[in-house]
């Protein structure tokens, strides 16, 4: 368990992953199959980090404020490709990185301090309620995960991850540390897309 401020394997994407949500990866570079391994090995997190710029198989920049993530499943493709499922852990801050002769990105970092528990306040029940139909509809990759419907935070990650949303909106909501106001960012990109879909084409 990472308790401290130390160095972890990075895997830079063009996507944000929350706590406790799921991330599904297929992997065939060497340099990430490579870390997968060891993470297995040592039953450790890597880190994952939104890009900022660049691409996921060469050069990137990305922002500081990431998820670490532990594979909780994997498997061995027919075509060789490695699909490993993960699962958000806590969040961190990027204090320093650096690229490894492999390829591999590695960085320093701080952890941030875990979501207070916040009970989901009464006038977002409905929220909850719509998440779970949601959750349910979404097949395997949702099937096993812990479910926390009374938990404003959990629901407002949730949320983030499953509406299509910009990247820089969803990392915006990974950054914040108060679960309530996370909660209500989500609920005014929820607002603004129902306003477009009653406004129609101009």
């Amino acid at each position: 368990m990472i308790t401290d401020a130390v160095n972890i394997p990075l895997f830079p994407l063009h996507s944000v992953l929350y706590p406790g949500g799921p991330l599904p990866l297929r992997i065939f570079e060497a340099r990430y199959l490579d870390m997968l391994g060891m993470c297995l090995k040592s039953a450790t997190p890597f880190g994952v980090l939104l890009i900022r710029s660049g691409s996921e198989t060469g050069p990137a920049t990305t922002w500081e404020i990431g998820t670490l993530a532990r594979i909780v499943d994997w498997y061995q493709g027919s075509d060789g490709v490695l699909g490993v499922t993960a699962i958000g852990e806590q969040r961190f801050r990027l204090v320093s990185s650096w690229q490894r002769v492999d390829g591999l990105n590695v960085g320093e970092i701080d952890l941030l301090e875990q979501d207070p528990g916040v009970p989901l306040p009464d006038e977002y029940r409905s929220l909850a309620r719509i998440l779970a139909g949601v959750l349910d509809d979404l097949g395997k990759l949702y099937e096993g995960l812990e479910r926390h419907y009374d938990d404003a935070g959990w629901v407002a990650y949730r949320f983030a991850e499953i509406l299509p949303i910009a990247a820089a909106e969803k990392q915006a909501c990974l950054e914040i540390d108060d679960p309530l106001a996370r909660l209500e960012l989500v609920c005014s990109v929820l607002d603004a897309g129902r306003g477009t879909v009653e406004q129609g084409p101009g």
